[in-house]
């Protein structure tokens, strides 16, 4: 079976590529200089000419707060063009089947926790990464309207908590919270520094999940999709668990061997007080994440010391 994985060079489309069960299916993996999504005609001459069974749209151009703060004209024009073209395409080339990967900052930022799937488009989004989840929304409502007006297609989208891993990126301009937090708390273990700095008063919580689990999600998936069962449209994926940010500061700490004091800057801006998603529609379809806090941050500080620092 044919499998298009948009983002293959991503953190997710890594451990996709790599996940055991990919050599099951055959992956058509394109890079962006292979395949530009932001181009309509591009895609649609790809999906005819490849005939995919299926598409995981995993692409995106992604970064964490001051990236979306920096640049809300590109993640809102970037993203929605990306989904738009990927699931259209896909669906009018008369692919069946199609899993989309969604943010959970799609998720009001006023929503009681944990968040359950129906409170989308229920209250204003965060203002920080707002343009992001419009976009993905967009691409998230355009794979339900499909399933409405064609019952042939399974066309689902998968929420995501926050994620980090292996191939996540470490750059302080555009990373995400945990690789940041390694590499802050890694130069200041090199320099000797007495203190590290944290944005805000460090309260607020944030649920992270291991890449390597999202990726057996996706793989339960679409083993389930293609045996004929009913799949929702719309499912969140976490570990059920969320933490501080100063409880995430800690564990880095702990695993790097940082023996100094965390400062807090509270003229940073820290977006929503909390996210933590509820999975109870996944894990009723059988999965459930199996990596700690302290294994997949020392997993991924082994990646960060191999791949980025000596690498």
């Amino acid at each position: 079976m044919r499998i298009l994985l948009t983002g293959s060079n991503g953190m997710v489309g890594r451990n996709l590529k790599e996940h055991q069960s990919s050599s099951k299916f055959e992956l058509l993996t394109p890079s962006s200089h292979e395949l530009d999504l932001l181009n309509q005609n591009a895609v649609a001459e790809y999906m005819r000419h490849h005939k995919p069974s299926l598409v995981i749209h995993a692409a995106g151009k992604v970064g964490g707060i001051q990236a979306n703060i920096a640049d809300p004209v590109g993640f809102i024009v970037e993203n929605s063009l990306m989904g738009i073209h990927v699931i259209n395409e896909a669906y009018q080339a008369g692919v069946n089947y199609c899993i989309n990967m969604a943010s959970s900052c799609m998720y009001p930022h006023q929503a009681i926790n944990p968040l359950k799937e129906e409170q989308i488009l229920t209250g204003e989004l965060e203002p920080t990464n707002e343009g992001y989840a419009l976009a993905k929304i967009t691409a998230t409502r355009l794979c339900q309207y499909i399933n409405q007006i064609d019952s042939s297609k399974a066309y689902t989208t998968l929420i995501p908590c926050n994620l980090y891993g292996r191939y996540d990126k470490f750059d302080p301009a555009n990373s995400h919270m945990v690789p940041a937090i390694i590499r802050k708390i890694y130069e200041a273990c090199k320099t000797r520094a007495p203190t590290v700095e944290i944005w805000g008063d460090g309260e607020a919580r944030r649920e992270f999940m291991f890449a390597e689990d999202l990726a057996d999600c996706v793989f339960m998936v679409i083993d389930k999709m293609l045996a004929g069962q009913k799949i929702e449209t719309l499912m969140n994926v976490g570990i059920g668990i969320d933490y501080s940010i100063n409880e995430y500061y800690q564990a880095v700490s702990e695993a790097l061997g940082f023996k100094g004091h965390f400062v807090h800057n509270l003229n940073k801006p820290v977006g929503m007080r909390q996210k933590l998603i509820d999975s109870n529609l996944i894990n009723g379809m059988g999965w459930e994440a199996g990596t700690s806090l302290d294994v997949g941050i020392k997993k991924t500080y082994q990646y960060f010391l191999k791949e980025v620092i000596n690498g």
